[in-house]
């Protein structure tokens, strides 16, 4: 049996962002059989822009949609800004959405998680993550979801927080698109 590929989108472009030591976390801890990639490089893509999307497609969109295309599973790590997910993660769902019926998301296994220091955790950018993706043609693994409040909890060493964000990613991976009815 073969490894399965999952490939993670960070919504925050800090270095020091907490979402991408999770992400981090989740790619290091990852299970027997299963590769967790971290894409980097979504600040790289202009904004999207239809005109661009042809035969002249930036290089960096090429290799987002290839390497989004070629994995198993996404899984979208972000924090919350403003209520909403980052537009740098917005951006990518764009470029990653086209060509329509046949995106790079199309069919694709999706879950979100994250963290941020508001008593929500960040549900608001996960709904509109997943309610975007959704509409990208991913099928998104509602399940999956895990929006953790940052305030008072280090969500890098608590176990019960790794915990869930650790059965999250196994949830992710478990989750067979071939029996979902249509």
């Amino acid at each position: 049996m073969s490894d399965t590929r999952v490939i993670v989108l960070v919504g925050s472009l800090r270095a020091d962002s907490m979402n991408r030591k999770i992400a981090e976390t989740l790619r290091d801890t990852s299970a027997e059989g299963v590769t967790v990639e971290i894409v980097d490089g979504l600040d790289q893509l202009p904004f999207y822009n239809e005109d661009l999307d042809g035969a002249a497609t930036p290089a960096a969109v090429t290799s987002l949609r290839e390497r989004v295309g070629s994995a198993d599973r996404v899984l979208v790590v972000t924090p919350e800004y403003n209520g909403t997910m980052p537009a740098v993660l917005n951006n990518a769902i764009d470029w990653l959405s086209r060509p329509y019926g046949a995106s790079a998301l199309t069919g694709k296994p999706l879950g979100v998680v994250g963290a941020t220091p508001t008593p929500y955790g960040g549900k608001w950018a996960h709904e509109d993550t997943r309610r975007s993706a959704g509409i990208a043609g991913a099928l998104v693994v509602e399940d999956v979801t895990v929006s953790q409040s940052a305030i008072g909890v280090d969500v890098l060493t608590d176990p019960e927080v790794l915990a869930k964000l650790s059965e999250a990613v196994r949830k992710l991976v478990d989750f067979r698109p071939e029996l979902v009815a249509a």
